[in-house]
């Protein structure tokens, strides 16, 4: 794992998130999630220990770009961490499995987020049809096709030669 290039990718995704990525909004808030999108990313192509590393590391960095402190690094740790354990078993380099993964991640990273903001008292943002249902649908249409620039980034070959 390549530590300082997945720094530089977590920031250059945290700076995107909080300033350039509202220009592709869809409706009221409807926004791709990127952090989503690496946590899927890195679950799927790197090793079950730094995949749970790089979860939280991701869930810190949304909750450093967002409002509330916490949801975000707990709920990404989790699923991530679940993800990365599914993937041992379960085999998701096709873009239509890798979307589906990106959609159900971000849909339980939602409902978890949005618990554990109402258990600290907080309102999230937007409604919880907004970032429960359109946002990680959003994520998952877009998400696979910035596999490949992101696997580049971080040296990740992402076709591995048939085995005969």
């Amino acid at each position: 794992m390549h530590w300082v290039r997945f720094v530089i990718l977590l920031l250059v995704a945290a700076m995107l998130q909080a300033g350039f990525v509202g220009t592709f909004a869809v409706g009221q808030n409807v926004v791709p999630d990127l952090f989503l999108i690496m946590v899927v990313f890195f679950a799927v192509y790197c090793d079950p220990y730094d995949a749970v590393i790089i979860s939280f590391a991701v869930g810190f960095a949304a909750d450093i770009a967002g409002s509330t402190i916490g949801p975000h690094m707990i709920s990404f740790g989790v699923v991530g961490t679940v993800l990365s354990d599914l993937n041992r078993f379960m085999a998701l380099r096709k873009m239509s499995y890798q979307a589906v993964a990106i959609f159900l991640t971000g849909t339980l990273a939602s409902i978890l987020t949005h618990l554990l903001a109402g258990l600290q008292g907080q309102q999230s943002l937007g409604g919880p049809q907004t970032s429960v249902l359109w946002g990680p649908l959003y994520s998952a249409i877009i998400g696979p096709f910035l596999f490949l620039p992101a696997a580049w980034w971080m040296r990740i070959r992402l076709f591995r030669p048939a085995r005969y």
